[in-house]
């Protein structure tokens, strides 16, 4: 999808242009004309024109314009424009910014249960979705944003991302060695047990990483994302699956005080919209992908997936990980149990669902 000028293309389907219609309505009834005239000032950690991730900051901002007569929207700022990307969460939090837009995982250091936006391992798409809109889950994570001010509103679902862009062949755990990585997450932490310098590092910063030798890999997002900072330009292989990212949340994060001081049915339309994004990012993302993987094998990539035996130890590493840290901070470990039951509980029903 892409969306110029507040016009967004046919890239959306049917199915989702009722859906977004029907909760657009329901929403306008809830009373548009109480809204404030008020643009909200969201500052990201991304380019604002970057494929899919901005896309959908952008879907919501042309939802609540729609639903409010261009009484609410979003003023977005790209990454780095006003405030650096690595300052959204304290700028947010004291107020010297309204709101910013961001992977939910970047906060692990600060708020060790964001870390839960992006589980190796873990909850897929869809089931991240649930859980965190019908399982509890974003009341849990919450509750680590409170003592920040912050409100989150989770409004973007990625799918499994690529388990990264190599200069060489992975074919045992011991290729992990001294190898140095940019990683986003708990991942980082799980391919350091195995001797890796893995280390999160701004998406503007990759590509100049790579180039001059300061990291040898890289995992960033999807392929329809990767694609605009060649990263197959400069390395050879791209590896599968994404272990460590195989469903990840994007936020809205809002000053409580700026949240607060809305109206009932303005925090409604945000709500909503938000929903209207989240639907969207789940329905446009998979078939999107295969096209721009068959670019990059035309254009020299070479397309691999891990070996079972190295997925295997990842796992095993990833379990140790992350009760690991699920024993240093409870919020964290009380999130993790809770995604755990909740996916578990679709098991049978997956199973006898299953077609041959």
């Amino acid at each position: 999808m892409q969306i110029r000028d507040g016009q967004i293309d046919g890239s959306i389907n049917m199915n989702f242009s009722k859906f977004s219609a029907a909760i657009l309505a329901s929403s306008m009834a809830l009373g548009a004309s109480t809204a404030s005239a008020d643009l909200l000032d969201v500052h990201m950690s991304i380019p604002k024109d970057l494929t899919f991730l901005a896309d959908s900051a952008k879907l919501m901002d042309k939802s609540l314009r729609d639903m409010s007569g261009g009484d609410v929207g979003l003023n977005l700022f790209g990454s780095g424009e006003l405030i650096p990307a690595g300052e959204i969460l304290e700028s947010v939090s004291s107020g010297a910014v309204p709101a910013g837009w961001s992977f939910l995982g970047q906060w692990g250091g600060q708020v060790p249960v964001s870390q839960i936006g992006a589980t190796p391992f873990g909850a897929g798409p869809e089931a991240l979705a649930a859980w965190l809109h019908v399982g509890g889950g974003l009341e849990i994570v919450q509750r680590g944003f409170d003592p920040l001010n912050i409100k989150v509103l989770a409004c973007h679902i990625t799918a499994p991302e690529p388990g990264g862009w190599f200069n060489k062949e992975i074919t045992s755990i011991e290729d992990f060695n001294g190898l140095k990585m940019r990683m986003a997450g708990v991942g980082a932490k799980v391919l350091n047990e195995f001797g890796a310098s893995a280390q999160y590092m701004p998406a503007s910063e990759i590509y100049l990483a790579l180039e001059r030798g300061r990291i040898d890999a890289t995992e960033f997002s999807l392929p329809i994302i990767d694609k605009d900072f060649g990263f197959n330009k400069i390395t050879k292989f791209q590896y599968y699956p994404g272990w460590h990212q195989p469903g990840s949340a994007d936020v809205l994060m809002i000053n409580m005080d700026v949240w607060n001081g809305m109206s009932s049915a303005e925090r409604a339309m945000y709500e909503a919209a938000c929903q209207v994004s989240l639907g969207w990012t789940l329905q446009y993302a998979p078939a999107a992908q295969t096209p721009q993987i068959e670019v990059f094998e035309s254009e020299g990539t070479i397309v691999k997936t891990f070996p079972l035996e190295v997925l295997a130890k990842l796992r095993v590493a990833t379990e140790r990980v992350l009760n690991g840290e699920a024993e240093k901070d409870p919020l964290y470990g009380e999130a993790y149990k809770s995604m755990k039951a909740f996916v578990a509980s679709s098991g049978r029903w997956t199973t006898l669902q299953t077609l041959p």
